[in-house]
C-alpha cells in the first residue's frame, strides 16, 4: 500500500511552476513589445524584410543585445525571421504586420504606445491602489486628474485619443461590418475621441450619416481624421459635454469604452441618457472588454477594471449581466453581447 508521503511527492511532480514564472516575469515580454512598437520596429519591417545590421542603423540601437531584443520578438512570435544572427533577415509576424504598422487604418499600437508612456510606471503603485482605493496615475502626485492632464496639452490629447482609437480599431472595424445597419440611417458616437468609429461605419455604410460628440480639445483631430479616411460628407464632428448635453436624436448611440470609466451612478446616467435619445427600435451599442458573467474567463477585462482604479475615481469594468440590468432599469427591452475581436464585445441594448 502506498504510504501518504509517496503519494505527496507523486502529486507535487504534477505541478508545474512556468505559468507562475510567465506571468510573474511577464514585464519582461511586455516592455520588451512596448520597446519595439515605440522604435516603430514593425512599421520599418513592413516596408520590406531587413537584416539585423539594417534594424541597427534605422533605429539607432546598439550592438550589444540587438540580437536578443530581435530573436526575444521571435520568440514572442511578434516577428519572424530566416538564418541566424548576421545571415538573419527579420519580418513581422502577420498579426504585427496588421496590428503594429503606424501607416495602416487597423493600427492599434496607439494603446501600447501611451502604456509604455504613462501606464507602464503607475502600475507599480497597484498595491497602494488596492488599500487605498484611489487613483495611482498624475493625480498620486497632486497633478490634475486624468483627463484634465490630457486635454490641457496638446501633445498628450493627440497620444491619448491615438491610444484610444489603437486600442478599438478592430473592433470598430468588426462592428461596422457585421453589425446589420440597414434599419437604421443616424448613428451618435458618444465620446468619440478621433471619430474612427465613425468613419468605420460609414465607410462600410454609405447610407449611414454619423455624428462624433466628444470635447473640444479633441475635434481637430477628429476633423483631421474623417479628411483623411475620405468620409467628411458623411460624418459630422460635434463638440459638447457628454454628461451637460443632451445627446443628440439618431437611431444608434454607441460608446467605445466610456461606460468604465465611471462609477455606477454615471453609468446608469450615460445609459438613461442614450435611452431619451433614441426612437423606439433604436439601439445603444457599448463596445467595452465585457467580462464573463461567471467572472473566470475575461482575464484582459478583468485587468482593465484593475486599470480603472490605476486610472479613474470610481471607474470599473462590468459583465454582460451587469449591462442588461442597468439598461433594463433605464427603459430598454431587451440586450445581447456581440463578439468582437480578442477579449473585446458590443453589449447592445434596443429601446
Amino acid at each position: 500500500m502506498e504510504n501518504r508521503t509517496s503519494t505527496k511527492v507523486k502529486e507535487a511532480v504534477k505541478v508545474d511552476p512556468s505559468h507562475i514564472m510567465q506571468v510573474g516575469m511577464g514585464f519582461w515580454a511586455s516592455k520588451t513589445l512596448l520597446t519595439a512598437v515605440k522604435l516603430e520596429l514593425f512599421t520599418l519591417l513592413a516596408e520590406k524584410p531587413a537584416s539585423a545590421s539594417e534594424i541597427k542603423q534605422k533605429l539607432c540601437v546598439h550592438d550589444r543585445s540587438l540580437y536578443d531584443f530581435l530573436d526575444s520578438l521571435v520568440a514572442l512570435g511578434f516577428l519572424n525571421r530566416t538564418g541566424l544572427k548576421q545571415k538573419a533577415v527579420y519580418s513581422n509576424s502577420a498579426d504585427s504586420d496588421f496590428f503594429l504598422d503606424k501607416n495602416k487604418l487597423s493600427y492599434t499600437g496607439g494603446l501600447l504606445e501611451m502604456a509604455n508612456n504613462r501606464l507602464y510606471p503607475f502600475w507599480n503603485f497597484l498595491e497602494e491602489g488596492l488599500k487605498r482605493g484611489t487613483p495611482q496615475n498624475e493625480i498620486r502626485t497632486g497633478e490634475s486628474s486624468l483627463f484634465e492632464k490630457i486635454y490641457s496639452d496638446k501633445d498628450k490629447t493627440r497620444e491619448f485619443v491615438n491610444a484610444m482609437a489603437g486600442a478599438q480599431a478592430g473592433n470598430f472595424i468588426t462592428f461596422a461590418t457585421q453589425f446589420d445597419f440597414s434599419e437604421y440611417s443616424t448613428l451618435c458616437d458618444i465620446g468619440g475621441a478621433g471619430a474612427q468609429l465613425s468613419a468605420h461605419v460609414a465607410i462600410q455604410n454609405p447610407h449611414m450619416r454619423c455624428t462624433s460628440f466628444d470635447l473640444p480639445p479633441v475635434s481637430p483631430i477628429a476633423l483631421e481624421n474623417v479628411s483623411k479616411m475620405g468620409v467628411a460628407d458623411k460624418v459630422e464632428v460635434l463638440t459638447g459635454d457628454f454628461f451637460a448635453d443632451a445627446f443628440p436624436k439618431v437611431d444608434i448611440i454607441t460608446m467605445g469604452n466610456i461606460l468604465h470609466d465611471w462609477g455606477l451612478d454615471d453609468k446608469k446616467k450615460l445609459i438613461g441618457k442614450a435611452y431619451d435619445a433614441l426612437p423606439k427600435g433604436g439601439a445603444l451599442v457599448v463596445i467595452e472588454n465585457v467580462i464573463d458573467n461567471e467572472r473566470r474567463e475575461n482575464a484582459f477585462g478583468l485587468l482593465m477594471s484593475l486599470n480603472m482604479l490605476i486610472e479613474t475615481a470610481e471607474g470599473f469594468d462590468f459583465t454582460a449581466d451587469d449591462f442588461d440590468k442597468w439598461a433594463r432599469d433605464a427603459g430598454f427591452s431587451r440586450t445581447y453581447l456581440m463578439k468582437l475581436t480578442g477579449p473585446s464585445s458590443a453589449a447592445i441594448a434596443i429601446k
